[in-house]
């Protein structure tokens, strides 16, 4: 069986000052043909569109402006995707295009239809090239440069591996290259260093949450140095020259782990009673147990099941708009199906809820 690779390579490596590295791009794509040379297939998300639209339209910083930002990226998507194409032809390959909002996977279909297509141009010899739809999309502008997408996409099809390629050789305890992590948690996160750059977005943080997705996926995550030559061959060969995440043991079903990348539109506060029939005793979620909720999230979307201590104690999706809940009066279906229920213990949920948290200002 062919081992299939994702690979993401951020603004910050191939176009740091707002221009496209071209030897970076040139570099970039030799690797993903020596890598199909020995039967890995290389799936590449990349940033940048915003970047080289910056630089080539004469900004010095990136405007303010979400319009301004989408327009920008609509020009340097351009600029970056003929590059690519132009490297791809002189190794006698072929790409294509794939632009992807978060909100493609949301739905099962859609996310399904992106499975599918990813897969069949793997099967014709052509290397995907992602990236966010930024025209369309807010959330990695603001969020960004494509990190948790790439995660995504990994898990969407069963990766083996997912390789982060950043502007530095991996996670670092002071001056310390950490070389492998176990399990990323609090002491991990603590980590992270703010970041201020004109170009681009992103950083350690948002590469953090990626791993973290895509381990909890079982899949083998790396950070390293998007600057070294041959670094996609190293780590395809079992070296390991920057930061290693091991990967869980034991993962939830496909579905489950469709249902923690779906984006959280809210919460649902649950009593003790509540929380303790989700987590101990397998059962679904009925009004009765309802504390309180958010406010305007609709039925069939991922919502965030709160304790009263403020934990988070799963993910699930709703059967019913969030008016209609807390009243405690007995309704027809349950509120959150066990079956759509995945518990914040294993992991699953507590990403997606955090980003709900600071977009909404909790």
């Amino acid at each position: 069986m062919k081992k299939t690779v994702v690979v993401k390579v951020g603004s910050s490596v191939i176009a740091p000052s707002g221009e496209i590295n071209s030897g970076i791009v040139r570099s970039l794509v030799k690797d993903i043909f020596q890598a199909k040379k020995i039967g890995v297939d290389i799936v590449l998300v990349t940033s940048g569109a915003i970047a080289s639209g910056l630089g080539a339209m004469g900004y010095k910083r990136k405007p303010n402006n979400i319009q301004s930002l989408m327009a920008i990226s609509s020009f340097g998507q351009i600029l970056l995707m003929d590059l690519f194409n132009k490297y791809f032809r002189q190794n006698k390959g072929k790409c294509a295009q794939v632009l992807l909002t978060w909100d493609d996977f949301n739905h099962r279909k859609r996310f399904l239809n992106i499975k599918k297509t990813l897969e069949k141009l793997l099967s014709l010899g052509v290397v995907p090239v992602i990236n966010e739809n930024d025209v369309v999309s807010h959330e990695e502008i603001r969020w960004g440069d494509n990190d948790y997408l790439s995660a995504l996409v990994a898990d969407s099809i069963s990766a083996d591996q997912l390789i982060l390629l950043s502007d530095v050789e991996g996670l670092f305890r002071g001056n310390e290259l950490i070389k492998q992590v176990e399990k990323i948690d609090k002491s991990i996160e603590s980590l992270v260093k703010k970041q201020n750059k004109a170009y681009t977005s992103g950083g350690m943080k948002t590469k953090l949450e990626a791993a973290t997705k895509a381990t909890l996926s079982g899949i083998k995550t790396y950070i390293v140095s998007g600057h070294r030559k041959g670094i996609i061959l190293d780590v395809i060969k079992g070296k390991n020259p920057g930061t290693f995440f091991i990967p869980a043991e034991g993962r939830e079903s496909s579905r489950k782990r469709w249902i923690c990348s779906k984006q959280i539109r809210g919460y649902i506060v649950v009593d003790q009673g509540a929380k303790e029939a989700l987590l101990c005793g397998g059962k679904s979620l009925l009004n009765v147990g309802i504390c309180c909720t958010s406010k305007e999230f609709s039925k069939g979307e991922a919502v965030a099941i709160i304790g009263q201590d403020g934990a988070v104690v799963g993910t699930g999706i709703t059967n019913y708009d969030w008016s209609i809940l807390g009243s405690k009066k007995r309704l027809k279906k349950e509120v959150v199906h066990r079956d759509n229920f995945v518990k914040a213990a294993e992991g699953w949920s507590c990403h997606p809820y955090h980003r709900f948290k600071d977009k909404a200002g909790n």
